[in-house]
């Protein structure tokens, strides 16, 4: 049965890019995944992006015998929403994009760009961990940590797009140097990369990840231990600093770290409960969206883009 109306959502990463067709009730009706080779240069991995978002119209086409009515994109860069110019993310090695002039002119359909984790963010509010929250704030913890403030429904992109922004909020200023420029950010001190490095470092396995740490902290590892509560520790301050300025009712953790399950979300709420004082402490919560976040979001910026152009007619 051909859906009534239906999108394209398209979340383009570092390494791969995610893709659906989603329906007015947003449920994915065909989903796709291709790599993103940004070996090949920024001209090559631009073609690959136009090339798939066409593909994902003809395959609608195909399927359904009529076209998606927009397209939503979750790019890893910072947006012009005035030009829908992106500059990307340095992994792409991308600079000021006109992106989304380039995909209306190829697919002929209105398009909505959105940053990636906080289109992630907008999913989890909406349809995952945060749905029916008045205010949240999803932490993704990956390689990285960023964050997307949730209000009523939306997430807030700032004056320059760059609210949320939480891993880099210095947390010792004697720490490590961040790959922004800062020293001691929390990024540098609590993501899933830095407990990588440190557990390294006193296992003395340089191939050592963050998961690793996690299996050494479940079997009972006391230096594991160690360095997993420090982690933890550095994170929860980072964490009621936020909530102490956005007052948020849901805290939702996601990215690879949370993957660690109750080994991270155990001493992770005892931590920020510790650390409270006239703060209200959120309900600390895992992602339910998993790596479909990022699509399922920006099949979410196309829908609310369509219920805009309705309103202003």
């Amino acid at each position: 049965m051909s859906p009534r109306q239906y999108v394209i959502a398209l979340d383009i990463g570092g390494t791969g890019m995610k893709a659906a067709l989603i329906d007015s009730d947003n449920r994915p009706l065909h989903e796709a995944r291709r790599r993103t080779h940004a070996e090949r240069g920024p001209d090559a991995v631009l073609h690959e992006v136009l090339e798939f978002a066409e593909d994902l119209r003809r395959t609608g086409v195909e399927k359904y015998a009529t076209p998606p009515v927009a397209a939503g994109v979750a790019v890893p860069g910072v947006i012009d929403e005035a030009t829908g110019t992106v500059t990307f993310a340095a992994n792409l090695a991308w600079r000021e994009v006109p992106l989304r002039s380039l995909l209306v002119e190829r697919l002929g359909m209105p398009v909505a760009l959105g940053h990636d984790v906080r289109t992630g963010g907008l999913a989890e509010g909406r349809l995952g961990a945060g749905e029916g929250t008045d205010r949240f704030l999803f932490v993704p913890i990956g390689t990285g940590i960023a964050g997307a403030i949730g209000i009523d429904g939306r997430v807030e992109p700032g004056a320059h797009g760059g609210a949320g922004e939480i891993g880099h909020v210095v947390v010792d200023p004697e720490g490590p140097e961040c790959g922004c420029g800062q020293r001691g950010c929390l990024e540098a001190l609590a993501s899933a990369a830095a407990v990588g490095r440190d557990w390294a470092a006193v296992c003395g396995n340089p191939a050592a990840t963050a998961a690793d740490a996690a299996k050494a902290v479940a079997s009972g590892d006391v230096r594991a231990l160690a360095v997993w509560q420090k982690a933890v520790d550095r994170l929860a301050g980072g964490l009621v600093m936020a909530c102490t300025l956005l007052d948020p009712r849901t805290l939702i953790v996601g990215g690879g770290l949370a993957e660690a399950g109750e080994t991270l979300f155990a001493p992770l709420r005892d931590a920020v409960r510790d650390r409270v004082t006239f703060q209200h402490p959120p309900t600390i919560v895992p992602a339910a969206l998993g790596d479909a976040a990022g699509c399922l979001g920006a099949g979410l910026l196309a829908w609310d883009l369509l219920s805009a152009e309705v309103s202003r007619r």
